[in-house]
Formats: C-alpha cells, structure tokens, sequence
C-alpha cells in the first residue's frame, strides 16, 4: 500500500508527475484553501501533506497528523505552521529556499519604479479615456537613478535587489541582523547601516526580513515618521512585520511619498482607506509568481516529499528544525 501525500491546493503538473509514480496522490485542484476540517482530515490520513501559506497548520491540525511525516510548505515561508509543535511530534517541516529570490527582486523593481513614477494611476488614466494630451505636470513622480536605496534585511532577496541598483547608478545602504562580510558588501557596494540612520537617509525603503517575534511590526508609525517626505516604501516580506494602519496614516498626511504592497498585516483583508490611496500600489502577493520559478518551487517540494518518503531527512527543513 503506498503512503497517502495530499496536495492542499493547485499545484504544477510536472510535480504531480514527479510524485505520482511513488505514492497515493491526492489533490485539491480548487484553487480554493481547504478549511480547518479538511486539514485535520488530510492530516489524520496522510504520510506527508503539501501546503500553502494560506493553510494555518496549528497545533490541532498537527496533533492528528498521527502518522504524518512531513508538512512541505510550498513557498519560502512557513509562518503558517506551528514549527514547534511540529518539532516535538517529530513531524518535519520544510520550505523552498533559494528558488524565488532572482524573481522576488524583480517584482521588488518593479514595484519601485512602479510607486515612483505613479504607473497604477497612470494607466488607469489613460484606460478611462481621460488622457487628452501631454502636460507639464500630469503624473509627477519620483527619479530612482542616482537616489539612495535602504534594503531592511540583506538576505538572498535582499542581496538580489542590492545587485539590480548598481544599474540605477544608487547608494546602497543595507541593515540586517548580522553584517555581511567586508567581501560581500564590497560585491553588492552596499553600506552596513543602523535602522533609524537607513530611514533617515534613503529614498526608497525596501523590507525582506523574515516574521519573528522581533521582526513584527518593525516598521510603524515611529519609523514612517523617521522618513524622507519624498521617500518611497515597499514592502514584499510578511504582512505583519509592518503596521499597515501606521502605513496608511503615514500616505494620507504626506509623511512619506508613496508605497507599494505586496503582502497585508491581515492578508487577504486589507487595512480599511487602502484602496482609496492613489500613492499606493497594491498586489495579490505575487512575488515568485513567474512560471519558471513556480515550477522551480514545485519541484524543490516534490524532492522534499520524496526525501522522505524514502526515510531520508528532506534537503531543505526549516532553520528550526536544524537548530
């Protein structure tokens, strides 16, 4: 009898594949997340389950997860899953690291010139059919070239975001929880700077930190304030490390330029006065949302489910687990 792997959501064909000849397969193909029910179910009756950011593992879902061997998160994050509780039933818990940072950078880029030059807006202008003309002051916005980038968290993403602003000719200041080494900064040109002095000094904020205990709400109505009125804030990690209703004052009373957003405090809810912010590009968390990386990510997974099926500890476990 093969052990049960059960997919929660949609989930690339060639992974599936690559799955199928070595276990019970089963797949949710709705695109719609399975409730809390559903998950115990899955979980009660599965030798690995493969979820998503939008399934909350919590302690009751592992709990009957009596034979469960691994939960393999589809994405770079895992704040979705109780890891602890994991740990001590002796279930692993792995994700999809250095697949989607190239990917999350280039959106990050996109999002910057995108609040900058006030593209959303712009295009939606010109839909309406209200463009009549060139005019000296229609559409102001923000030059990136030559401007001073802060990167809060030079991780892979972070470091990838840092190469891509040698091309804008920008200075490049970076804080993180540990300095990189001389060598490392001197490749990414970029500076080791206190949090409050980044604020004070760039022009563009980007944040890539992981979500802990010390991360969340990291950036908030104080640090908004320690900003360039003429700044621009971008935001791809996880919702909470920022505090969105802080976020949304700091646009209506002119305290920063504008922002963009790919992740929410309470994804998928939006903070109430978002949507009527014109200096405020919102996107459904599309980060590593190419093809190429996508199936890059699936097949991370399908090793690790493979890994251990077959006893062997899966190649990519969550630091908490090798700590």
């Amino acid at each position: 009898m093969k052990p049960i792997v059960t997919v929660t959501n949609m989930f690339p064909e060639a992974a599936l594949e690559k799955l199928g000849a070595h276990c019970d397969l089963r797949t949710n193909q709705t695109e719609n997340p399975p409730p809390a029910e559903d998950l115990k179910k899955y979980a009660s009756e599965s030798a690995v389950i493969v979820t998503y950011l939008t399934d909350k593992i919590d302690r009751d879902i592992i709990n009957c997860g009596e034979n469960l061997k691994l939960i393999a998160n589809f994405g770079a994050g895992f704040n979705n899953i109780d890891v602890a509780q994991a740990i001590k039933k002796g279930i692993w818990v792995t994700n999809t690291p250095g697949v989607l940072h190239e990917t999350t950078a280039d959106l990050t880029w996109a999002m910057i010139l995108g609040a900058a030059r006030r593209i959303v807006p712009s295009d939606r202008f010109t839909r309406e059919n209200r463009f009549k003309g060139w005019q000296a002051k229609m559409f102001l916005g923000g030059d990136v070239y030559g401007k001073t980038l802060g990167i809060i968290g030079c991780g892979e993403i972070g470091q990838a975001v840092a190469r891509r602003a040698s091309g804008f000719n920008m200075r490049v200041l970076y804080c993180n929880r540990n300095r990189l080494p001389a060598e490392k900064e001197q490749q990414l040109n970029a500076v080791y700077t206190p949090l409050e002095e980044l604020l004070r000094q760039s022009d563009f904020v980007t944040v890539h930190v992981p979500l802990t205990g010390q991360t969340q709400h990291m950036i908030g109505k104080e640090q908004f304030l320690m900003m360039k009125p003429t700044a621009y804030f971008i935001h791809t990690a996880r919702g909470k490390v920022v505090d969105d209703k802080a976020l949304v004052e700091a646009l209506k009373e002119g305290e920063i330029a504008g922002a963009a957003l790919d992740v929410y405090e309470n994804e998928p809810a939006l903070t109430e006065g978002m949507t009527q912010l014109e200096n405020l590009m919102l996107l459904p968390h599309i980060g590593s949302a190419s093809h190429e990386t996508r199936d890059r990510m699936a097949d991370l997974v399908a090793d690790n489910v493979l890994d251990a099926l077959e006893g062997k500890t899966p190649r990519c476990l969550v630091p908490s687990w090798k700590e």
